[in-house]
């Protein structure tokens, strides 16, 4: 883990280049995936969807959901791809990026695929 850490600090600052499957789904993410898709964060992604709120704030109220964790757990959506956060004058506009995800799991291999088809 800790070559890991050094290898990644490398990338961030530039010195060296990110591995070229680092953007690749891994079994550690179809993991990471399977927990961030919680009931909750499902119902905000379509709200998100189908509402389009035009800000956090408004977004915030849609939901009833505090800001400060609304914030949190829409960087942790954006960090897997599930959304976008676009600055529109001076305010943070999540808009959704994806139509469906398609998880393949070997039960039998550390092999997990994650198929994204992007929204329409």
């Amino acid at each position: 883990m800790s070559d890991l850490e050094v290898e990644m600090r490398k990338v961030a600052r530039g010195e060296i280049a990110a591995p070229a499957d680092a953007a690749s789904p891994s079994v550690d993410s179809s993991e990471a995936l399977i927990r961030l898709l919680t009931p909750d964060n499902r119902r905000l992604l379509r709200t998100i969807r189908d509402s389009k709120p035009q800000s956090v704030a408004e977004l915030a109220r849609l939901t009833k959901r505090a800001q400060p964790n609304l914030l949190r757990t829409l960087g942790k959506l954006e960090a897997f791809g599930l959304l976008e956060m676009r600055t529109v004058d001076r305010r943070r506009v999540p808009t959704t990026k994806i139509g469906m995800l398609h998880l393949d799991i070997d039960p039998y291999a550390m092999s997990d695929k994650i198929k994204i088809s992007l929204a329409s």
